[in-house]
């Protein structure tokens, strides 16, 4: 990688610590609080705690987070604390609230989870558990681009400068022996950076000639007549990597750990719900993201973004560290210190209650 100034890289690494924390699938910045599903009657306060206030995004990648409100598992694992939820479009709002205790856990991308976790200096966050794998895709033209080595030259949007997909596109880029400038995104490629919700519309226009973007847009880009040239997943051992995962501010894990495990317990149980009944929880996610935006997803769009992605209760912590190499690499971020980011003592107690195996942390557990 050629050398860079100290101004300018004091500039990129600035600018990508801000902007690293929208994950690819944020779609503006607000949150909406909803409130929570009935309590039991005659149920008893967890940590005696009137709530927990659980963020998200509306977003199938969030599905383990959109189903577990939609059919009140959180709820029910707490008692009677109640399960709040504030949805959020877009990662800074989220590690903003997590940061400033609005929410206390939250469902959110690696991206900005290493994002929170640096800028603090590993003292705002801990990821607790995984969620999603999988679910981005690049999606082309299919008159303009026939193969992959047809990309060079072409305008390719992704989400935002810095963000998840940004990284993963510029590294397998990289890969093909192309060279493109990572804060312009200029060069072999043209790398357009383009919030999710407004792609679709970009890629109809002709604007750009494909995107590398999570789902649900991958499939919106499908359903305005765009071919998946290549699914991510297929880069990566085993066909996984972290799309979500769970995180938890340090002070309440610390002050509140049986109100944490409530909600683990509680993710791991809906996670297996949704891996039995793949319909029934898609209807669910579905309903709940109709309910949070006020408007539900087609068929064509839902079924096959929602078949591309598989919830696990695996951080792939490996993959974490692998996705941060790639932004060292692009020359968007300065090598991080990630030890001490995952604290998996809870899951594994949870999982191990259920007679699962412990999960790993690829060596960046706390403590």
């Amino acid at each position: 990688m050629p050398a860079t100034s100290a101004p300018r890289r004091a500039f990129a690494v600035t600018a990508t610590l801000l902007l690293l924390a929208l994950a690819g699938c944020g779609y503006g910045s607000q949150a909406k609080d909803e409130g929570a599903a009935d309590i039991a009657a005659g149920a008893r306060k967890t940590d005696g705690l009137d709530s927990v206030r659980i963020g998200y995004f509306g977003n199938l990648t969030h599905g383990t987070a959109l189903v577990g409100n939609r059919k009140g598992f959180f709820q029910k694992e707490l008692g009677a604390t109640e399960a709040r939820y504030a949805v959020f479009n877009a990662g800074p709002s989220e590690i903003e609230a997590l940061n400033s205790g609005s929410i206390d856990i939250g469902w959110i991308g690696p991206s900005p989870a290493i994002n929170g976790y640096v800028k603090s200096r590993g003292k705002s966050l801990r990821i607790i558990g995984g969620s999603a794998s999988g679910g981005v895709k690049l999606v082309v033209n299919p008159e303009r681009v026939k193969s992959l080595e047809d990309i060079e030259g072409k305008r390719i949007a992704t989400p935002q400068l810095g963000n998840t997909q940004d990284v993963a596109f510029l590294n397998w880029a990289s890969e093909q022996g192309w060279t493109v400038d990572p804060q312009s995104g200029r060069g072999d490629v043209t790398v357009v950076r383009s919030d999710n919700k407004v792609t679709p519309d970009a890629f109809a226009a002709g604007s750009v000639d494909g995107a590398w973007v999570p789902e649900p847009t991958a499939s919106k880009l499908v359903a305005e007549g765009g071919k998946v040239l290549l699914d991510e997943a297929s880069l990566w051992p085993g066909e996984e990597f972290v799309i979500t995962n769970i995180v938890v501010r340090q002070e309440f894990l610390e002050k509140h750990p049986k109100a944490v495990e409530a909600v683990l317990r509680a993710s791991v149980g809906t996670n297996r719900w949704i891996n039995a009944h793949p319909e029934k929880a898609r209807a669910a996610a579905n309903e709940q993201l109709a309910a949070d935006s006020g408007k539900a997803l087609p068929a064509d769009v839902l079924d096959p973004a929602w078949k591309s992605i598989r919830f696990t209760d695996d951080p792939l912590a490996s993959t974490l560290r692998t996705q941060a190499e790639h932004a060292v690499a692009a020359g968007l971020l300065d090598k991080p210190d990630l030890d001490g980011v995952y604290d998996l003592t809870l899951l594994n107690k949870v999982l191990a209650a259920e007679g699962a195996p412990a999960l790993d942390d690829a060596g960046l557990g706390a403590g």
